[in-house]
């Protein structure tokens, strides 16, 4: 595998130029709504990089995007790319607070939007909430229409008459995307990631999963979270096609498995447990499935069984997050279930790895700590929060985690816990990964989270939330039978209650600390 650098040294938008020579008839595009091939897209996004232009749009300026998983998106995607401006990504389902915070705190020039937010939109722009954002010039409308807002349409069609802009890229230097993290430990911070970092992730991510033009991904997280960026940025590496869900459901997911005849399908456990729990799941033709690539938490070990032997594909588990854009590591198709069930693989190439202390000092094999690394995909750093950046990278590179783990004599990482979902019961430290995978081989259990809830005696005990399969039932006292012998006795849980559903991100994803101050309060009541 070729590790050298200077292959990353493109500017996205040379991705898309590369990718339709020889692809331009090939779709590249299906949202449900429209299907756009390879010379459709660079024509969109070039009219509409010269449209930007026209409204003032230069190198650097920061433009928010705020819409569901459209084609639109994408076609901004790689013009602003194209303009060298920065991409800032964000939740439309986000609350009028935040969606405010984002827009000021990024210094925003233009936004791109669709009607379910234009009520926040008009008070931002007027001021009406007690926060000016004074850098927005532009409200660009997007599958509507509305007076004195720019539609992206006409945008689109004033920027084809135009000359498409000539921008210098420097692609180490420049910023791509500003990224906000969720915010769960403080305010969110914005996370720059350059061309190269994206490149470098869209190029290595290609290699590593063995993709090629014939491949058709499933989009079913938001395009404006990491996966969905750099999912997109692989797809047009691999000069595929790219199929995307605006909503997230497992029946919407296995349909467009079977019609599209999609081929790589990434994703998080509870979505690959959903699928193949669905009621429907064996009507469905997955046979064009080659491979899926799970990430943000570990799977157990049934699961990837039954991915391989229900949903007929491969699967590959891999461990990053949006700071390192976002992979750093992965496991191979040589590997067997268990490894690809307790691991979340080795470093990816132009990955470095450490395990440290809490001092910062490296531990021996094996021995649990927090991960360090440092590599081609790092971010720049926190947007407008050097203090910040310092506390989490060293003045030798290395970025600081938060994720305890540990790493054996052949490279494996083992995911143990976050540092702030590590449960202290009694003395005793306890990892809530190690009980929810014994948890999941129980025939009734369709997800689980376990968290600590706070205890006079104990300081904390354990609390597991558990939703049921459908029609099934079950009692506290089979679920903690279930467990015993199977754990030390001050890891089974003290408390087990049952849910209809859990609080979730929009990348699906259990909010376990709104999960925990839901738990809270719910006991404070009994």
């Amino acid at each position: 595998m070729n590790l050298d650098e200077n292959r990353f040294e493109l500017p996205i938008s040379i991705l898309l130029d590369h990718a339709t020579i020889n692809n331009s008839d090939k779709e590249v595009i299906f949202d449900g709504y429209r299907r756009l091939n390879y010379r459709t897209l660079h024509q969109e996004a070039n009219a509409l990089a010269s449209g930007l232009t026209y409204i003032g749009v230069k190198k650097g300026d920061r433009v928010v995007v705020c819409l569901p998983n459209w084609h639109e998106y994408i076609v901004i995607f790689f013009a602003v790319a194209k303009l060298g401006a920065v991409l800032v990504p964000i939740n439309p389902k986000y609350s009028e607070e935040k969606i405010t915070y984002f827009l000021k705190d990024s210094k925003a020039k233009v936004i791109f939007f669709t009607n379910s937010i234009l009520n926040i939109v008009q008070k931002v722009k007027i001021g009406s909430i007690g926060m000016d954002v004074d850098s927005l010039d532009h409200l660009i409308t997007v599958r509507f229409e509305m007076e004195n807002m720019i539609n992206y349409k006409k945008l689109l069609e004033e920027g084809s008459i135009n000359p498409v802009p000539e921008v210098d890229i420097f692609p180490e230097k420049d910023v791509f995307g500003i990224l906000y993290t969720s915010g769960t430990t403080g305010p969110p911070k914005g996370v720059m990631l350059t061309h190269k970092n994206l490149v470098y992730q869209a190029i290595m991510g290609a290699e590593t999963t063995y993709c090629t033009s014939d491949d058709v991904f499933l989009m079913p997280a938001p395009l404006y979270h990491v996966m969905g960026v750099t999912m997109t940025l692989r797809t047009i590496a691999s000069c595929a096609r790219i199929v995307l869900m605006e909503t997230y459901t497992p029946e919407t997911a296995l349909s467009l498995i079977d019609q599209e005849k999609i081929t790589f399908h990434p994703g998080i456990p509870a979505m690959f447990i959903q699928e193949l729990n669905h009621p429907s799941f064996k009507s469905y033709d997955l046979s064009s499935l080659r491979t899926s690539e799970m990430a943000s938490a570990p799977c157990p070990e049934e699961i990837i069984r039954r991915i391989r032997e229900e949903m007929g594909c491969n699967i590959m588990v891999g461990y990053g997050m949006t700071e390192t854009s976002p992979t750093l590591t992965l496991t191979d198709f040589s590997d067997d279930d268990t490894v690809r069930s307790e691991t979340v693989g080795k470093a990816w190439p132009g990955v470095e790895l450490k395990v440290t202390d809490e001092k910062r000092c490296e531990v021996a094999v094996g021995e649990i700590g927090e991960l360090d690394c440092r590599g081609v995909g790092l971010m720049k750093g926190y947007y407008k929060m050097p203090e910040k950046t310092d506390e989490s990278i060293d003045e030798d590179g290395w970025f600081y985690t938060g994720d305890l783990v540990t790493i054996d004599e052949k490279g494996y990482v083992r995911f143990v816990a976050r540092k702030n979902e590590l449960i202290v019961r009694d003395g005793y430290y306890i990892f809530p990964s190690k009980m929810e995978d014994i948890y999941y081989t129980h025939p009734k259990v369709m997800e689980i989270a376990i968290v600590g809830l706070p205890d006079a005696d104990l300081g904390n005990m354990i609390c597991a939330a558990i939703r049921l399969k459908s029609g099934e039932q079950t009692t506290e006292e089979e679920m903690k039978a279930f467990i015993k012998g199977k754990v030390a006795n001050h890891e089974v849980p003290d408390k087990i209650v049952f849910r209809e559903k859990f609080p979730l991100t929009p990348n699906e994803k259990i909010k376990r600390a709104e999960l925990q101050n839901e738990l809270k309060d719910e006991l404070i009541n009994e």
